[in-house]
């Protein structure tokens, strides 16, 4: 069982693929370096995702979004990759990774980066519930 950052992905299959269903993250210690200054920028990303055969494993993203913790990235580029690895890794029919940057002299960045399987056809948008903390209400 690794406890290191690591940039493989892995995968299970989906359990409902005849349905589309969102999948919903809130990975909230996000952090990659600024490659002009080398200090430290911190997000939160939010990743919605329709599954189409496979379904991202959890520890597998945790220990690939660690990976970035030492590397220089500015927030578009760190942003479009991370979707760009997760597309190519699960095949989705639909995804959106939204980056939202903690404050760096005095400006938030949020990043918004989508993907859509050419051959999927969304129904309407059901509605999203508000991400919580987790904890009991």
């Amino acid at each position: 069982m690794s406890t290191q950052p690591s940039k493989d992905l892995e995968t299970f299959p989906n359990p409902n693929p005849d349905r589309d269903f969102l999948i919903r993250m809130r990975i909230p210690e996000f952090t990659c370096l600024c490659p002009k200054t080398g200090q430290p920028d911190f997000a939160t990303l939010f990743l919605d995702y329709i599954a189409d055969r496979s379904c991202v494993e959890l520890k597998s993203l945790k220990l690939y979004m660690w990976s970035f913790r030492d590397e220089g990235a500015f927030h578009e580029a760190v942003t479009n990759r991370i979707l760009d690895d997760l597309v190519a890794c699960t095949a989705p029919r639909y995804m959106r990774l939204t980056a939202e940057f903690y404050v760096r002299g005095g400006i938030y960045t949020t990043v918004v980066a989508e993907h859509r399987a050419a051959d999927w056809t969304p129904g309407p948008p059901p509605p999203v519930p508000p991400i919580t903390t987790g904890g009991p209400a």
